[in-house]
Formats: C-alpha cells, structure tokens, sequence
C-alpha cells in the first residue's frame, strides 16, 4: 500500500481526477494481453510533460517503481504492473503538438493513436510507415517502448527508423531532449535509438518527433498458394533476392490455414493449399504491373498452386481475406495464445518452421506460425488451456526448445514486440556477459534507484 503522502502529493500535483486508487481502476490496470494479472497500488493519468516530471520527482523521492503504460496491448507482459508499482497510463496525453508537413515530421505525446497519426500523415500526401496489426487502438508511446512494426518493415523499417526526436523524463526526474528535427545529424551520442526499444526502462518519453514520407500513389497485391510450408518458405528467398522489394510479405503455415476453414475464409484457396504468400507492392500506378510481374516470376516454382493479383481496393481486400480473419480464427484453437514474436535469417525461415512443427508434434500442441516472413520475422502461437497443467508444462517445454532454436539459427528472441516480463530469462543465451553488464550500467545511469518498469528487459 502506498503511503498516504505519496498519495497526497501525486494528487496535488496531478489532480485529485488523475490519480485512482480505487479496486476497479486497479483490476482494470492489472494486465496486458498476457494472462497474468498483477495489481498495482494506483493508477496516475498525467496530462502533459510537466505532470510527468512531478510525478517521477514524487516516485524518486518515496522510492515507488512506475510501470508506464499506453493502450495495454501489448504480448509479452511490458505493461504488466510490477508488484507494489503505479501504473502510469499516458492516455490521456494524446495531443499532436505539431504538424509539419513541409519538413515532413509531426510531433505527438504518447497517447497518440497510431492509426491517427498515418490518417494525419495522408491528409497532406505523406504517411507515416510502421503499421502494427493493432495500429487502430495501440498508441505511439507503446510502440516506441518496444520498437514495434508490422507487414510494412520488409520495406521501409520499423518504428525507430521513422524517430527523429524525443522529449523525456529519466528514472531520477532529469528532463531530456534527445536528437533533432533534420533527418541527418550525429551530434553527441545517439540517445534516440537508444530510448526507442528500451521498453520504459530507461526514460518516460512524452514527446515524440517523428519522421514522415510521401504516400506511395498505388498499391497492387499478390496471393501465392503452394502446397508445403518449405515451398512457400522457399519462394520468399526468392522475391527476397531478386530487384523489386516488396512492402509487405506474409507467410501463413498449414495450421493457420486449417484455423480459417471453418470461418469461410479459405472458400477460394484451391485444394492442397497448405501454405500461403501474400505480397504487396506499392509506388506509382504506372509501375506496379512492372513489380507485380517480377514478383510472380519469383514466385513461381515448384509447389506453387495457384497465384492471383490484385490492382483495384476490392481486389485487394478480397485477397487480403484469408490473412484478415486469421487472428479471430485461432482463438477458436483454445482459449489461451502464447504469442511468441521470434526473427531469424530468411534463408533459415524453412528449417525453423520445420522445427516447430516437429515441436508441436513432440509436445502434442497446436502451435500456428504466421507473420512477416520477409524479415524472417515469425510470430508463433502456441494454443493451450490455462487450466491444464500438464498442457501449460508442455507449452512452456516447447516455448523453451523454440527459443533455443532461433538463437541456434543465429536469430533473435524478439523482432518487435519486445522482451518485457515473458522472454527476459532468454535474454543472457543471446547477450554476451559483457555486453549485458554494459546494459545494466545504462540502466543504472538513467534509473539509479530501478523504478522505471523493473522486473522488465533483463533477468534478475
């Protein structure tokens, strides 16, 4: 229970209407998209960078560990609140500060909509890159703790490549700038990519500056259907290695398919489809047939079933169906998904998916992989029933020998949904001792008393 000085003085700064402690904000604060349910001690609501840098020089002084928080969606326990923490919820800061389209940048607090910011973007012909799958209700600040991304990365980057700037509040109160507001610059070290990713470990970051390009004209979508998950896996070295670079390309296994059958997704696949492509380009009207073309010359090879295209907004969200109603799909699986996000070398894509399913085999589980396969960027979701021990020991037997598998392959444990509470015990097979006391000696200098997200990132 917090002391009720805390409590007084976060009210006083904040405002009586912004802190709740109260056992229904509590519950509601308690989780992310993983099952686990920690509660904290309150919830704050700070509107504006001054009520940020109160609110850590309140927490530095009582000693109480902050877990930042943005919509809450994210898989892998990042926004989990640690025990005996505050949540802080940037939700209510959701202002666009500015909006430049002439130097091509918008600077947002937090709380932004990432889905708002792109709709902003396209209003003056620009947009902004990184598309995560849950762009419609995640918010910009969770997305720049773990670096997120989404179909769009394969061509144009995640989001610490669209970063110009941050404003910030470190571990101790100290208030920061980081970066610039040109698109070259190496003045001082790169503290920018440094914050991006660091899962709100380091800083609470309340201002965001962010990089921004001209809307392509058009887009055109392939739909490649083959008969095993190695020949699909196998055609995606192909449009890898060739001129034209998609921006998007995504893979879709076996048990993916089998989890949309019974949705009517699958009506059109052609029968023994037991893998499936969907690739994307994009740029001028006048140049996609030249892409979509060499991109079928790609594609095609043995296994390959059947491949259509598509120019025109129906088409294309006809094509897309399949993909679409894959998430609301595997639920029908069991009630709990395990989402794992792994990344390992594209010509290791077929290997490892292999690996999994001998995996699922082994540990008698359905475990469903999908994802951005032009990163080599897979996420893998192991279905399970909570309330089956056994089962939930065999999944976390199978998630160990997976994980294992793609630093094996020389992959990483994360492409952009982070580390937060579920992989940190994997961190030190993939870090090098030194290079992790290193991180920790970081931490140490923005976070000197560990109250920003602890238990987070890094293991005990």
């Amino acid at each position: 229970m917090l002391p009720e000085s805390a409590l007084a003085a976060f009210r006083s700064a904040l405002g009586a209407d912004r802190v709740f402690d109260d056992a229904i904000t509590r519950t509601l604060y308690a989780h992310d998209e993983t099952p686990r349910h920690v509660e904290p001690e309150a919830v704050l609501f700070p509107a504006s960078h001054a009520d940020v840098a109160a609110l850590v020089h309140i927490a530095f002084e009582h000693g109480i560990a902050l877990t930042p928080r943005g919509a809450g969606s994210g898989n892998v326990g990042g926004a989990l609140p640690a025990p005996g923490s505050v949540v802080v919820s940037f939700e209510c800061m959701r202002r666009v500060l500015e909006f430049d389209p002439g130097n091509r940048l918008i600077v947002v607090e937090p709380g932004v909509v990432t889905e708002d910011i792109d709709r902003i973007a396209r209003s003056a012909g620009l947009f902004y890159p990184p598309d995560p799958g849950s762009g419609a209700y995640c918010r910009i600040g969770g997305n720049l703790a773990m670096n997120a991304a989404g179909p769009r990365a394969v061509k144009y980057g995640v989001t610490r490549d669209y970063v110009l700037g941050l404003r910030a509040v470190t571990g101790s109160g100290q208030e920061i700038r980081t970066g610039c507001r040109t698109t070259k610059g190496v003045t001082g070290y790169d503290l920018t990519r440094l914050l991006v990713g660091s899962g709100g470990t380091l800083a609470l970051i309340t201002e965001a500056t962010l990089k921004l390009l001209p809307a392509p004209a058009a887009v055109a979508t392939l739909r490649a259907c083959f008969a095993s998950n190695r020949a699909a896996l196998d055609a995606v070295g192909r449009v890898m290695h060739q001129a034209v670079l998609p921006c998007a390309l995504e893979f879709m296994d076996h048990h993916a398919i089998d989890a949309i059958r019974p949705t009517g997704a699958a009506g059109d696949l052609p029968s023994g489809t037991r893998a499936l492509l969907m690739v994307e380009a994009d740029g001028a009207a006048q140049d996609l047939p030249r892409q979509i073309a060499a991109l079928e010359q790609a594609l095609a090879g043995e296994g390959l079933l059947d491949m259509r295209s598509g120019f025109k907004r129906d088409d294309i969200a006809r094509l897309w169906a399949a993909r679409r109603s894959l998430s609301h799909a595997v639920k029908r699986i069991a009630p709990l998904k395990i989402n794992e996000d792994v990344v390992v070398p594209v010509s290791q894509l077929a290997d490892f998916v292999d690996f999994i399913d001998h995996t699922a085999q082994v540990q008698r589980l359905p475990i469903v992989s999908f994802g951005h396969a032009g990163n080599g960027n897979l996420h893998v979701n192991l279905m399970v029933h909570p309330d089956d021990a056994d089962e939930m020991r065999r999944a976390h037997l199978a998630l160990e020998a997976i994980m294992l598998r793609v630093l094996a392959l020389d992959g990483t444990l994360s492409g952009e949904h982070g580390i937060g509470t579920e992989k940190r015990r994997f961190v030190p097979q993939e870090i090098d001792p030194v290079t992790l006391d290193l991180m920790r000696a970081i931490k140490q200098q923005f976070d000197p008393h560990g109250l920003l997200n602890p238990g987070k990132l890094f293991p005990d």
